[in-house]
């Protein structure tokens, strides 16, 4: 009888655990990070630690119009990308602090070299975008413009 009640109420605390985790989970559900230009926003996976940051967008074969990659930086600083293992052209957007863009690299190309050029915007930034080639001229982005985001970090 003992052991019944002592299995009993192990199952129920791991159905109870398990609904929470669920519950955890989807709470989210729906809730995307983006960045936004007036109103058109971008779906952003962050790189945030020295990892994601380095891997960047390397070896991904596509990116979907509304989605990008949002490097962030602990402090403004003059970052430079290359485009070494990426598959696709990209627009790069320098962003400072202010959430203001400082520079665009239009039409970034894969780099195939052993060897690639990096490149640089000159320009201190905390944040850096990447989102498909072609899109910032698309769109009439331009340096100067503010940004908004919507960051679950």
């Amino acid at each position: 009888m003992k052991r019944k009640i002592f299995i009993t109420i192990i199952l129920l605390c791991f159905l109870l655990l398990t609904t929470v985790v669920i519950f955890l989970l989807n709470r989210d559900e729906g809730k995307r990070d983006k960045v936004c230009f007036k109103d058109i926003c971008f779906d952003v996976e962050l790189a945030i630690d020295l990892e994601s940051r380095s891997r960047g967008l390397m070896f991904r074969e596509k990116l979907d119009p509304d989605k990008g990659m949002l490097f962030i930086f602990e402090k403004e600083g003059n970052y430079s990308f290359w485009m070494k293992n990426t598959l696709i052209p990209l627009d790069i957007i320098w962003i400072n602090e202010n959430k203001e863009v400082v520079f665009i690299a239009n039409n970034a190309q894969p780099c195939k070299e052993s060897s690639c050029p990096f490149i640089e915007s000159g320009k201190e930034a905390k944040y850096v975008l990447e989102i498909n080639s072609g899109i910032s001229e698309k769109i009439g982005l331009s340096a100067g413009e503010k940004i908004d985001f919507e960051i679950k970090k």
